[in-house]
């Protein structure tokens, strides 16, 4: 919490802490604990309270009521971080969609604070409520707000529509994704591996948009890696439903480097929250490889052993210093080398133009030669195929020969 709360630009002057079994229905926390939080805010001269939890509207209100202060919730704390590091056009927009679907519930604390300046800190009927004015701009509030959603996920579904044809486009590439908390590395990893320049700093959700690059294992191989959006635990659900298109790169992946912050003393939890979201978005069924990143700051290489065991597969690199990224890349080969699948090419045994032609398109896994014809079984894509079946005196067996 103190990570984001730097990152959206507030100072921590104070803190507490309540065990509960369960939340109080009107506030939350109990009635000892904001008489509490009241005065730590006085004593500290604070501009505001932040709480670690999603509050419903109801709970919202009442508690800026008793403490005399605007009151922040984890998913506004979130949405506001978004919006201040929100770059592109598709992220502004999924931005403002994701804050308006969270605030469309909370006009009425909005207005109740308007009518009581309006009445001289008079509150109406009773707690909460409002004048015939306030309820009036409140439903006109509530209009405006439905057109924009509606005009903002028009807007998002055509970005999304122009994304999902260029992620189609590379159908004949493997595609692979980087994924994992935020601030574990990735886009450091992503700038290791391709030079691809993105921005990569030490702060929670430095990317908001995905970058591609072509990442270079073989001269053979078409492999394209994204750098994607940072998860987090209880990321919200307005959240990943306006990011939609952007989270299209991750489901429709061919691999996942799942990369971790093996500096971080709650791994574990970073890595639930990870395989959390990938649920909710339907990418659970993608391959994963487990890269435990930053090992020249490692929390606890006991601790890092036990991941690695846990996970088949897991890597350890840092993406800084470029250890293990060799291994990595030799990993992500034998996969994409797996799934792109091997063909039998067939051509007279003396025509050594076909035989460099293949060659320099593709790695020969296996040769074998009769009196007549030169048969190689080679690695290759849908894309590579058709060209081999397009030259001419080329025979592609599509059963690799035993």
């Amino acid at each position: 919490m103190r990570s984001l709360l730097d990152t959206s630009g507030r100072t921590v002057v104070a803190s507490c802490v309540q065990h509960l079994h369960k939340p109080i229905g009107g506030t939350y926390i109990g009635s000892g604990k904001v008489d509490e939080v009241k005065q730590l805010a006085l004593d500290h001269a604070a501009k505001g309270v932040v709480f670690d939890v999603r509050l419903s509207p109801r709970q919202q209100r009442n508690l800026e009521e008793e403490i005399g202060l605007p009151v922040t919730d984890y998913d506004e704390l979130i949405l506001d971080i978004f919006a201040r590091n929100a770059r592109t056009k598709q992220a502004i927009l999924a931005v403002e969609l994701a804050q308006l679907e969270y605030s469309k519930s909370r006009l009425r604390r909005m207005w109740t604070h308007l009518d009581r300046q309006s009445h001289g800190g008079a509150s109406g009927t009773g707690s909460g409520s409002l004048t015939g004015t306030g309820e009036k701009q409140i439903e006109m509030d509530r209009r405006q707000i439905r057109k924009r959603i509606q005009d903002l996920k028009g807007r998002l579904e055509e970005i999304g529509g122009r994304k999902d044809r260029a992620v189609a486009k590379r159908q004949d590439a493997f595609n692979v994704a980087l994924v994992g908390y935020t601030n574990a590395g990735k886009s450091t990893l992503m700038n290791a591996l391709t030079e691809a320049g993105v921005l990569a700093e030490d702060r929670l959700f430095a990317t908001l948009d995905t970058r591609t690059a072509r990442l270079v294992l073989d001269k053979h191989l078409n492999v394209v890696l994204s750098d994607t959006v940072g998860f987090i635990r209880n990321l919200p659900p307005t959240l990943i439903a306006s990011f939609h298109a952007t989270l299209a790169e991750v489901r429709e992946a061919d691999l996942l480097l799942h990369v971790v912050d093996a500096s971080s003393a709650i791994m574990e939890e970073q890595i639930a929250a990870v395989e959390g979201v990938l649920t909710t978005i339907k990418a659970d069924h993608v391959p994963v490889i487990m890269v435990f990143n930053k090992v020249d700051m490692v929390y606890s290489k006991t601790i890092l052993l036990a991941f690695r065991r846990r996970y088949k597969q897991a890597l350890s690199i840092s993406a800084l210093t470029g250890d293990g990224l060799p291994a990595l890349k030799e990993a992500i080969k034998t996969i994409a080398m797996k799934r792109i699948g091997q063909v039998t090419v067939r051509f007279a045994v003396g025509d050594g133009a076909l035989d460099s032609f293949v060659r320099a398109r593709a790695t020969v896994t296996k040769e074998a030669y009769d009196e007549s014809h030169a048969a190689l079984t080679v690695a290759a894509d849908e894309r590579l195929v058709q060209e081999f079946q397009a030259k001419a005196g080329l025979v592609v067996d599509l059963t690799p020969a035993p």
